[in-house]
């Protein structure tokens, strides 16, 4: 058998640095990143800017399909409307099992709708009750919603859209966009202790280093996926619920200049049509649809489930069951032998033919409706998750006549779904808001000038687009204020250009000084390439970090285990080689995967409880109701600190404030 080929020497990256130019560029304001959070920085920031400021968006991709919008949405799901932010807030805290940041919470819920109105004002196509077809939501035009936050959309170009306003705000403020250029790391400034001062990054497209000077900055990179090992196998490896291209970018270089991190421990679990991970979230509000066992049972309607609901009070018995208690009672059902579940579509489409039946619609009128029914169900992923409609067309299944398969993903890190894993950031300077909840700029880390929005804040979830795009509004109205307040302040970067140059290109010196010495480059006893890094990471995170095959759980001895396999890993990823530019961005992506693991990990260790059942679960802490949890404090945050200067972990707790009553 023939081995591959190797790589022309003309395709790789130059082995030769020299040849390797610097950009080294001076802004006043740096944003990070692509997605919905970073386009509303981008949208907002030059109305707040001084006169004359640069400004400049970066970004790993090309913004139009950048970020988790990138193929689209088919719901906005939150909008705020006639409902009391103070309700969201409830909302928010139930959901999350009751350990949230309320003051963060209930800023955004103030501002969120602002930014879905801008939305429908740039184009974007909103569902709107009968009669008020053609109205704004300004002007008093109702929306369809699925429940009492979300709002339909058809929102194929919904990312598009978003991204076309951010662009056209920082051209008409002369303010730059670099696309295609992935920042790596982020840059502390040589004179003052505790400040940001710049990052450095690579493009994608040709050989180039870029060197970023600034004095503020907006990370907002997303979360992370492909941290543990997928369902998918081989060549499904690539399909995943959350976008692959997020690697935890967004915490790991935060958390690696002394940024304080909070709530890691929390992962996002979420239930998803099994092998085309298409979201059930529209089945569930607009079709109504209820999930079965093998038997055919709807086990959340059964006494059991009712009476495992009980063992998590007061969650358990909201009106809404917390979507990690949800995953829970999927996981009993298959764990005891009832499953595999699947989500009852057919009788959810059908019930909707017999009720108009039942109202009279006549066999005319009612074949033109099941058409328009029938492709709404397929519209709601071709929105947004085209693999699954995919699957659907591939597997021949017709969701009008049989169910899909439903089971709990791989576990993600975020903190704009259904997660508040993130960034510990000051709340807004208001009266109403604990001490401790603020202690600088809105939205601004613990590193002054560092600010975050979006999956990047933690312990403050339910934000998904709309409100991530509002939060990176918020964020850049404080980032002015920041450098209105520092006028005088003159980044300068402890390392050269060349410096970062180096240890950027690594990987790519790495491999064309040891390439040569074995047939096959993929095999070579001086070097590891990123594919292996990760498959070595999914094993370890899976068998020991309360992946999916153990049914999320782990204990003590196993994150023991899975912290000394990370310690190797880290060791070994000084090794790492890259054959080309596409490849050392693999490369940079495994390095922030393996940071943001470790804080994860080191999170569950320290917190000694169970406190999102059907995320995961800690074996030798297994309590459930929440007096079990608060023994010993733990109705609290759990925080943690890497200190750049020694190199050392810190985890503790931070109290919990509840502001809003219940």
């Amino acid at each position: 058998m023939a081995l591959r080929n190797k790589p022309s020497w003309e395709l790789l990256a130059e082995p030769d640095l020299s040849k390797v130019p610097v950009e080294e560029l001076e802004y006043d304001a740096l944003i990070v990143g692509g997605g919905m959070a970073a386009c509303g920085t981008a949208f907002e920031i030059g109305k707040w800017m001084p006169a004359g400021s640069k400004v400049c968006l970066v970004d790993k991709a090309c913004l139009e399909r950048s970020g988790a919008v990138a193929q689209g949405l088919s719901a906005i799901n939150t909008y705020i409307g006639e409902n009391p932010v103070a309700n969201y807030v409830r909302m928010v805290r139930g959901d999350l099992m009751g350990v949230v940041r309320e003051d963060l919470i209930f800023d955004l819920g103030r501002f969120v709708d602002d930014s879905v109105h801008l939305f429908e004002e740039w184009g974007l196509p909103i569902w709107k009750k009968k009669g008020d077809e053609g109205k704004p939501l300004t002007e008093g035009g109702q929306p369809v919603r699925t429940g009492k936050w979300q709002i339909m959309i058809n929102g194929e170009s919904y990312k598009c859209i978003v991204a076309e306003a951010a662009k056209n705000a920082l051209d008409e403020m002369g303010y730059d966009l670099h696309e295609r250029v992935f920042i790596v790391k982020l840059l502390l400034d040589a004179n003052k202790p505790n400040t940001i001062a710049g990052a450095v990054g690579f493009s994608a497209r040709e050989n180039k280093v870029c060197v970023y000077k600034c004095k503020t900055m907006m990370v907002a990179a997303g979360g992370a996926v492909n941290i543990f090992r997928p369902r998918t196998t081989d060549e499904g490896k690539g399909r995943a619920w959350y976008p692959i291209w997020n690697a935890g970018s967004t915490y790991t270089m935060c958390m690696q200049v002394g940024a304080e991190m909070t709530m890691m421990e929390n992962r996002f679990t979420p239930s998803r049509f099994k092998d085309g991970y298409g979201p059930v979230g529209a089945w569930f509000l607009l079709f109504k649809a209820t999930l079965a066992n093998s038997e055919g049972v709807n086990f959340a309607a059964t006494d059991r489930a009712k009476e495992e609901l009980a063992k998590y009070p007061p969650y358990g018995q909201q009106p809404v069951t917390p979507t990690c208690l949800r995953n829970h009672l999927i996981l009993i059902e298959c764990k005891e032998g009832r499953g595999p579940v699947f989500m009852d579509t057919a009788a959810a489409l059908n019930k909707f033919l017999d009720d108009k039946r039942a109202e009279g619609m006549n066999e005319k009128d009612l074949k033109k409706y099941w058409k328009e029914l029938e492709s709404e169900a397929w519209e709601d992923f071709l929105d947004m998750s085209v693999g699954q409609a995919g699957l659907w067309a591939s597997m021949n299944v017709e969701p009008e006549k049989v169910g899909s398969e439903i089971m709990p993903t791989e576990p993600y890190m975020l903190g704009s779904h259904s997660g508040c894993c993130g960034i510990w950031v000051s709340g807004p300077n208001e009266d109403w808001v604990p001490d401790d909840y603020k202690w600088g700029y809105n939205r601004m880390t613990t590193v002054n000038g560092l600010f975050s929005s979006g999956d990047g804040v933690g312990a403050s979830g339910h934000k998904f687009s709309s409100g991530s795009h509002a939060e990176g509004r918020m964020a850049a109205k404080a980032m002015a204020k920041y450098v209105m307040d520092n006028a005088d302040f003159a980044p300068a970067l402890k390392q050269s250009a060349d410096e970062l140059k180096a240890e950027v290109y690594k990987p790519v010196v790495t491999y064309n000084e040891h390439h040569m010495w074995t047939t096959d480059d993929m095999i070579n006893p001086n070097y590891i390439r990123p594919r292996h890094m990760m498959e070595r990471l999914m094993k370890y995170t899976d068998e020991y970090g309360g992946g999916w095959s153990p049914y999320y759980m782990t204990n003590g001895k196993l994150l023991e285990i899975a912290m000394t396999h990370l310690r190797l890993l880290t060791e070994d990823s000084e090794k790492m080689a890259a054959s080309g530019l596409h490849e050392l961005i693999r490369a940079w992506e495994m390095v922030h995967r393996i940071w943001c693991v470790e804080d994860h990990l080191r999170h569950i260790q320290f917190r000694e409880e169970s406190r999102y059942p059907g995320f995961y679960y800690r074996g030798d802490f297994n309590v459930t109701s929440d007096t079990d949890m608060d023994e010993g404090g733990w109705k609290c945050f759990v925080n943690s600190k890497y200190d750049p200067e020694t190199g050392e972990w810190s985890t503790f707790k931070k109290k919990l404030h509840k502001i809003i009553p219940d």
